[in-house]
């Protein structure tokens, strides 16, 4: 079948996921506009998501390397006045959460993952809300189920568009696992404890944490069960275990999450506690 010029754009590989953010946007949007929520749905993330020049932005790559960790966490310390273990943990929970909302949101909405390698992803933080912005580079690749419009296109055109075809869904979260944890967060988890004796499975935790409230921010516009799709991802994470999910009581979309490490928010000067806290 010959592929399409609309199919061809490199626009078009995150359509699916750019709708779903609109989507959110305005749903937060009403929802604050009725007093029900007080922050951006999507404040952490870079407008327009793919960042065409990043000459102010670093490279995820830099974390990993550890040649521009010791900034983002002392600009962590300056945000939230915090301990070096509770800025680090604070950073990590900021950045891997918006690092993995992408690829998250494109496995639930449409089985399209972009695979959001260390080397795909750029970020800038300050010492303000948002903490930490982070943006998709133009040459970051997405996998694909068989049945995705995108695996019609030419062998030329997916080389071109980096669109790598996987058999099923458990190749496709095993391909978000393989970009999102092991060519991404688990070189910022190894250089965060070079510095800091901060448990792996606290800054995890923040991932599983992450992974579960992006998706239940997008209740109101990701088909399906939402806590199933949760709990695909977090199994084939290897998270699962770091928090327990459950379905709201009042029948509101979304999830309840109970998270079985702490982010050290309660350490601040200001303490916090968060709504799924395991010190609670």
């Amino acid at each position: 079948m010959p592929s399409s010029p609309t199919l061809a754009k490199s626009a078009d590989v995150l359509a699916p996921i750019r709708s779903t953010l609109a989507a959110m946007t305005a749903v937060s949007s009403r929802r604050r506009a009725a007093g029900l929520d007080s922050a951006p749905a999507l404040s952490g993330l870079a407008s327009p998501l793919v960042v065409t020049n990043a000459t102010e932005w670093t490279q995820g790559t830099a974390l990993v390397r550890g040649t521009a960790l010791d900034d983002l966490l002392d600009t962590a310390k300056q945000r939230w006045r915090a301990t070096p273990h509770a800025a680090a943990a604070l950073a990590f929970k900021c950045y891997s959460y918006w690092v993995a909302l992408p690829a998250v949101l494109g496995y639930a909405t449409a089985r399209r993952v972009p695979l959001v390698r260390a080397s795909h992803v750029v970020a800038r933080w300050a010492p303000h809300a948002p903490f930490v912005t982070v943006g998709l580079l133009p040459n970051i690749g997405v996998a694909v189920l068989p049945n995705d419009p995108l695996a019609l296109l030419s062998v030329s055109a997916r080389k071109r568009h980096r669109i790598t075809i996987v058999p099923d869904e458990t190749a496709l979260i095993g391909a978000l696992r393989t970009s999102l944890l092991d060519q991404h967060l688990d070189g910022v988890v190894d250089q965060v404890r070079t510095r800091l004796h901060v448990g792996r499975r606290t800054l995890l935790g923040s991932l599983a944490s992450g992974v579960a409230h992006g998706l239940s921010r997008a209740a109101d516009v990701v088909p399906g069960p939402i806590i199933e799709t949760a709990r695909e991802l977090l199994i084939g994470l290897g998270v699962d275990d770091l928090v327990e999910l459950g379905e709201r009581a009042d029948g509101r979309p979304g999830l309840t999450i109970q998270r079985n490490t702490c982010c050290l928010a309660f350490t601040l000067p200001e303490p916090r506690i968060c709504s799924g806290c395991c010190i609670r």
